[in-house]
Formats: structure tokens, C-alpha cells, sequence
């Protein structure tokens, strides 16, 4: 593994970093990435579920395109597109607490009073719930506006203080990412959680690259954690313009 160029791992977000908001990968970035990983050892590191990754990154075997893949944050871990650990925040946290959790979310949300609702509004996962005001079963469009009625009205920000208020006993991070959703995970299960995967895998550094970088983003915390180098970028363009400059010349 840490045969490559340097010795060094490049981890990358995919929403919004690889590809556009819940979009499949262009082929030109499919393609680019794989000239990237012919220098370097290339992971993937998203919070969502493994399905929604592939399903992203160009169907199931992108989990053999990269060195590793990394779903909800690592807690679900690939290594050479082998399965090497699972972990669930239901053994963690507890049916009783997750319970409490869930029922204080759907009546929020069910109080909320925003232009409109579809389903699947708590998305159960193996190391976090995603909580998502107007559903995960909203079209594209329907995406986009409520994406910049958030930026206006702060629906997310406001939900999220709102649980910190409430379970600031429970140990437990919220925190905001893509369009319409934020995730919530035990403290410390954010995207590092993915580092200890790679910690005795020889790298001398591990950059990477995401879009939410900012505070309360879900790249913030391993974007600004010691162990690596953070890139923020914009879309995929931005990151195949630094990719090129930085690390391909």
C-alpha cells in the first residue's frame, strides 16, 4: 500500500468533492481519478451509506477502484475492496436513548413549517442517524430550493441547537452536510474515525480534500485534524484544478 509516490494517501469527500450533490460521477472525473491513483494510494470517505457511495462513485465495483472506501465516515471500512470493520451506533448509544433521539426529531419535524415535506425523514444507518427536515425522498428540484431556503432561514442550524440543547448529555455530534440533511454520531465518529484505518499502513502524509470544510460541516473536523493536510474545494472542477497543480506535475 504505501509503496506509491511518497508514500502518501490522498481521502477524499465524494458529495460535492467527486461529484455534484447526489449525482453519479462524471466520466471524466472516473477517469481523471484513476490517473490520480496510479501516483497515489486514493481513498473515499463520505457519510453515507455504502449503497449510496457506489452507487455515486459508478456502481459496485468503484469499491475496487480505490485503495480504500470508507462509508459513514469509516464506520463501515474497505480496505482493497475487502471488508475489514463495522461498527453500529446502536450498540453504542442504546435502543432507550436512540429512542428518545428519534421521537424529540419526528416531532420537530413534525412542527416545523417549512413550504414543503415528502418521507423518509430519519434514515437509520449503521453508525449514525440522518436526519433530514423536508426527506430524503425529495425530487432534485425539490432538493435545490429547499437547499437555498435553508441558507436563508437556517432550518438546519436551528434544528441542530435545538438537539444540542435537549441530549447534551448523550455524548452525541450533529452535523450539517450535503443539501438536506445532518447527520448525528456518537462525539469523535466523525470522518476521522476513518484515520485509525490507515494509521499502520505506513503513509508519511494523508491529505484531504472535501467541500464542507467550515464549522458544523461534516468535513470540518478531519479537515483540520492534525494527522492530515486539508484541501477545501468548491465542487469537483475546483478539485481536479488542485489535484493537477499540486500533486500531478
Amino acid at each position: 500500500m504505501a509503496t506509491k509516490q511518497k508514500s502518501t494517501l490522498l481521502l477524499f469527500d465524494v458529495d460535492g468533492t467527486l461529484t455534484a450533490p447526489r449525482q453519479a460521477i462524471s466520466q471524466e472525473m472516473k477517469t481523471f481519478m484513476a490517473s490520480v491513483r496510479e501516483r497515489y494510494a486514493v481513498g473515499l470517505v463520505g457519510g453515507s451509506d455504502l449503497l449510496k457511495i457506489l452507487e455515486q462513485m459508478g456502481g459496485k465495483d468503484a469499491i475496487h477502484s480505490y485503495d480504500y472506501v470508507f462509508a459513514e465516515n469509516g464506520l463501515v471500512a474497505y480496505k482493497d475492496g475487502e471488508l475489514v470493520a463495522v461498527e453500529s451506533i446502536k450498540t453504542f448509544v442504546g435502543e432507550e436513548k436512540l429512542k428518545r433521539l428519534i421521537n424529540f426529531c419526528l416531532h420537530y419535524i413534525a412542527d416545523l413549517d417549512i413550504p414543503i415535506k415528502r418521507g423518509t425523514f430519519i434514515e437509520f444507518r449503521n453508525g449514525m442517524l440522518n436526519v433530514s427536515p423536508i426527506g430524503r425522498n425529495c425530487s432534485q428540484e425539490e432538493r435545490i430550493a429547499f437547499f437555498e431556503y435553508d441558507k436563508e432561514t437556517g432550518i438546519r442550524t436551528k434544528f441542530v441547537a435545538a438537539l444540542e440543547q435537549e441530549f447534551a448529555s448523550f455524548n452525541l455530534k450533529f452535523s450539517i452536510g450535503g443539501q438536506i440533511s445532518f447527520d448525528v454520531f456518537p462525539i469523535g465518529w466523525d470522518k476521522t474515525y476513518c484515520l485509525r484505518h490507515v494509521a499502520n499502513d505506513g503513509f508519511d502524509a494523508v491529505h484531504f480534500f472535501g467541500d464542507k470544510t467550515f464549522e458544523g460541516g461534516n468535513d470540518h473536523e478531519i479537515y483540520v485534524d492534525p494527522r492530515t493536510v486539508g484541501h477545501a474545494v468548491k465542487n469537483p472542477d475546483d478539485t481536479r484544478k488542485i489535484l493537477t497543480e499540486e500533486f500531478l506535475q
